[in-house]
């Protein structure tokens, strides 16, 4: 196949010498913004070589500066060539700082150009490849972080880059998505690994007893206190406290916790000696805190404390093809603990798998599979086994011509709803010609 080539330029001659100098491109013309755009659209080119003086003001690069910043925008990727007269250096390098791959000034040699072209399309075929490569090898080292997704994969790429510092971390997230199994991963990749994780979640312990359970307690602090005993946070000391559920901690522990998040000191309960603590601090949890702050019920200070590093956990059902690669993993850890020969799932239970919404997340699902495999009959689980109601959404098709004609028919209703039904602009949006978008109208019974 021939690369595509986009050149912009509004001279007439040097459009039809640019056109056929250029062995082994498919080579497409454009003489101003709003046709160089069309052709991004329809063909996605590359590499594109830009003429800074465009109409409707060519003698000067306000239109090429503009043209180079929409291209950059729709395909970031794009390699930008920008061709400059000789006493326009300083445009030339401030398109550079806009992203613009390179520049050549007139006039115009097509072997030298030629040169700059075949070394930016290569840049672009390198960069694709390691893209693709790093795809495809997206899997993330995490300790118990089964994932796939992209968006479970931009959450672990995070953690790695957070993991190694100090920095306190806030995990965002509905019940059941695995707050705690990524604390643990952002501890096991940290310095502190070989020092203890503690976890405590602020919301099963009684407010009358949460504190003595951070802090610790002196002997004789209150009755029953027979002995000193250390908190949570001096267990952790060297290592990471987990602090799940921290939007219910009561507001009279929120100000003593933020004491110890600002000077890593703590006093135990009944006592009155401040001992020095050494400790990363990772909290979660799944209540609203900016509706919370607002409502006086968790105080802004220790959100800005507690939140230097804030990750949002997608829900389960927001992550494509994580909940059937999750009921695997959990069927293979199940089948092992009770000795079952169960080995797979029917097609019907798969399907189910895949369409039901699982309000319950990650902890919902594993219930259900523990449960069918204890009380499956056959090597495979069935869909009545798993006891799911219908899915919330419509089964995605496997299908490619199905797939496409869905995304198809979806994209063109989304311009047309854009541009609130104006054709033409609707055809520019998709990169099609106004005769192709009645046809796929009509073929999808659009209006």
């Amino acid at each position: 196949m021939l690369r595509s080539l986009l050149i912009v330029e509004d001279d007439p001659g040097l459009q039809s010498q640019l056109k056929w100098c250029f062995d082994g491109y498919e080579v497409q013309i454009a003489g101003d913004r709003v046709s160089a755009i069309a052709v991004l659209r329809r063909v996605a080119p590359p590499v594109i070589t830009l003429d800074l003086g465009l109409p409707p003001d060519p003698a000067n690069v306000s239109e090429g500066i503009a043209t180079l910043k929409e291209v950059l925008r729709l395909a970031p990727r794009t390699k930008v060539i920008v061709v400059t007269g000789n006493d326009d250096r300083a445009n030339a390098l401030k398109a550079l700082e806009l992203g613009a791959y390179d520049f050549y000034q007139k006039p115009i040699d097509s072997d030298v150009l030629k040169v700059i072209i075949d070394r930016a399309y290569q840049l672009y075929e390198l960069e694709e490849e390691n893209r693709n490569l790093a795809l495809r090898q997206g899997k993330s080292p995490l300790d118990g972080v089964i994932a796939n997704s992209p968006e479970m994969l931009d959450v672990c790429r995070i953690i790695e880059k957070v993991g190694p510092t100090d920095a306190t971390t806030l995990l965002l997230g509905e019940s059941g998505t695995g707050k705690e199994v990524l604390a643990k991963a952002i501890h096991e990749i940290s310095a502190r690994n070989e020092y203890p994780f503690v976890a405590i979640n602020c919301a099963s312990i009684p407010d009358t007893l949460l504190e003595s359970e951070l802090f610790g307690y002196e002997k004789g602090a209150f009755t029953g206190a027979a002995k000193r005993t250390l908190g949570k946070i001096e267990h952790a000391n060297g290592g990471t406290l987990f602090l799940d559920e921290i939007g219910d901690m009561p507001l009279s522990l929120q100000a003593k916790l933020l004491r110890f998040l600002q000077e890593r000191v703590i006093e135990r309960v009944g006592g009155r000696a401040e001992i020095s603590v050494d400790v990363r601090v990772i909290c979660a949890t799944n209540r609203d805190l900016d509706e919370m702050i607002g409502s006086g019920t968790f105080r802004e200070d220790l959100f800005y404390r507690v939140s230097e590093i804030t990750i949002n956990i997608p829900p389960l059902r927001d992550r494509a093809g994580d909940a059937v690669l999750l009921a695997w993993a959990f069927l293979a850890k199940f089948a092992a603990q009770n000795s079952t020969k169960v080995r797979g799932f029917s097609k019907e239970a798969l399907q189910s798998i895949e369409d039901y919404s699982w309000p319950g997340n990650v902890r919902e699902l594993e219930n259900k599979i523990k449960r069918a495999v204890i009380m499956a009959e056959g090597s495979q689980i069935s869909a009545e086994e798993l006891q799911l109601s219908a899915g919330s959404e419509e089964s995605q098709p496997f299908n490619l011509r199905e797939v496409r004609d869905q995304a198809e028919a979806s994209a063109v209703s989304r311009a047309l709803t854009y541009v609130e039904g104006n054709v033409s602009k609707a055809a520019e949006l998709l990169g099609v010609s106004r005769p192709t978008l009645y046809d796929l109208v009509n073929k999808y019974g659009l209006k």
